[in-house]
């Protein structure tokens, strides 16, 4: 009889107060500020963090104008919100703490000649540029999401939560990774993950607490943190915390943060092909992150609906134009009805999928505290989270009917 070894799958995230997700969550706060008052903003506002030093460069278009100092306010309080306010049992050498903090502001007015192909006259919206984007869903979860990352997101929500509560404790710049064990190439392929194989945590204590203490709060969180039994064996599961045996200092001031840098972790855990740009820091008329949006949507409905186990959804943009340049579906081999090549000509056929088409459908342009914020977004990944607009099983019975 055949032997068959473990097959293995990983995913990795990280929580706000990681310095990359610092960097978005800040940018898209800037997104979220601009298009609350004036819904037409055009924004393109990358962010770099490094030590005490925040800056924000790129373009922005907009008949609300910010301040020196209001830009200041922004960044402080998104520090603040994420866990950087000052009130934590960690020094001013071992964590920011945002009065330190030096913004320097450079931003530019965005070139006409990419805003005269995105704002027609028509009414239209052009891609606000090129680009490919990738939404992907499969059956491994009750939200349509491969486990790994799922599983690696309520850990990392988990800790991060506790950290906040508890700042005499934990800081907030954490990492989790959760390796799936499948059993067998088959079964990754069909979407039936085993159980859960290894657990990374690392979170970071305040100076003078023992490793023991830190291991034992920590893996109390993981055990309490509602993963699903069948999956986690404790006994089973190979688990590493603070595998370095000290993490203390950390955010900013030791690890640099930048925009667009967590792509995997906003999006799929690696499961499927990602675009070619970030979504935190740019407006809805920006496809990387509205053809991300809609992407995932599609192949979402496609999934619930039955019509295949997992999909993978690729749109495609010219700079100025509305149409998408192609649209293709990729069920790798799970459909149950119709072929990949059927479900591509029926997505061109129903959906326009033009920028303005997508904005509409999810209101882009009207972030709120009510439905969604960038900046949440930013924190919490672009995809996979049920209350956002894109997540929405509004096509399933369309699909099923085909």
């Amino acid at each position: 009889m055949e032997n068959k070894t473990n097959y293995l799958f990983t995913s990795e995230v990280v929580s706000p107060g990681h310095p990359d997700k610092c960097a978005d969550i800040i940018a898209d706060t800037i997104v979220d500020k601009l298009i609350i008052e004036d819904s037409e903003s055009r924004v393109a506002s990358e962010v770099f963090v490094a030590g005490k030093h925040v800056v924000i460069g790129g373009e922005v278009k907009s008949n609300f104008k910010l301040s020196q100092s209001e830009y200041e306010d922004l960044v402080k309080d998104a520090l603040a919100k994420i866990g950087y306010d000052g009130k934590s049992s960690f020094t001013h050498e071992q964590c920011l703490h945002p009065d330190d903090v030096e913004v320097q502001v450079l931003l530019n007015q965005q070139s006409p000649d990419i805003s005269q192909g995105v704002d027609q006259t028509t009414g239209e919206i052009g891609a606000g540029d090129q680009g490919i984007m990738f939404g992907f869903a499969s059956t491994e979860t009750a939200d349509f999401m491969p486990a790994a990352i799922t599983y690696a997101r309520m850990l990392c929500d988990k800790v991060y939560n506790y950290a906040l509560k508890h700042n005499h404790k934990l800081g907030v710049d954490i990492k989790t990774q959760v390796t799936i064990d499948y059993g067998t190439k088959e079964n990754f392929e069909n979407c039936k993950p085993q159980k859960i194989h290894t657990i990374v945590v690392s979170a970071p204590s305040v100076d003078g607490m023992p490793i023991e203490e830190v291991r034992e709060l920590i893996q109390g969180l993981i055990d309490d943190t509602g993963l699903p039994t069948d999956m986690y064996i404790k006994n089973e599961t190979i688990i590493h915390i603070n595998p370095t045996g000290r993490y203390v200092n950390h955010s900013s001031l030791h690890d640099s943060g930048l925009t667009g840098r967590k792509l995997i972790v906003d999006s799929f855990g690696g499961y499927s092909p990602i675009g070619g740009g970030a979504q935190s820091s740019k407006d809805y008329t920006k496809v990387d992150r509205s053809g991300l949006y809609a992407a995932r949507w599609i192949a979402k409905n496609i999934v619930a609906s039955g019509l295949a186990g997992k999909a993978i959804v690729q749109i495609s943009y010219a700079i100025g134009v509305s149409k998408p340049t192609s649209i293709s579906v990729d069920t790798m081999g799970t459909y149950t009805k119709f072929d990949d090549d059927k479900l591509s000509q029926f997505i061109m056929d129903e959906y326009p999928l033009t920028p303005k088409w997508i904005t509409d459908k999810f209101n882009l342009d009207k972030p709120s505290s009510e439905t969604f914020l960038y900046a949440d977004v930013a924190s919490r990944g672009q995809v996979g989270q049920s209350d956002y607009p894109w997540e929405k099983l509004d096509e399933v019975e369309k699909f099923k009917s085909l």
